[in-house]
């Protein structure tokens, strides 16, 4: 089986292609001081570059976990997820509430894809 690591770091790849799949790690703000929906949008960009890195895009995601310090921030997430998602091609998606490693990430979102043939 044939496996390829994309945006490699040093305890993690950002993404790893293998069995058809692509696997997405979870991905927080590049900037923490930014608000739910900013941090959102920005994690959302991110996702896009790993995707097209992998030779795809969001059309290809096929669920997707996004995870929240605090769920009462979900309307400002959705906010930044409902200008992203193409409205064709929704993922399933899973919404859940639970500390992130660095107190000042408001949104952490994680995937997987369909790889490209």
């Amino acid at each position: 089986m044939s496996i390829t690591r994309i945006a490699e770091e040093a305890r993690l790849s950002g993404a790893v292609v293998a069995g058809g799949l692509i696997w997405l790690a979870g991905q927080v703000a590049d900037d923490p001081t930014a608000d739910a929906e900013g941090q959102t949008a920005d994690i959302l960009r991110q996702i896009d570059a790993l995707l097209a890195e992998a030779g795809t895009d969001k059309r290809a995601l096929l669920s997707c976990t996004v995870v929240l310090a605090d769920i009462a921030e979900a309307p400002a997430m959705n906010r930044a997820w409902d200008a992203w998602l193409d409205p064709a091609h929704k993922p399933a998606r899973m919404t859940v509430q639970a500390p992130l490693v660095d107190p000042r990430w408001r949104v952490e979102i994680t995937g997987v894809a369909l790889a490209p043939r």
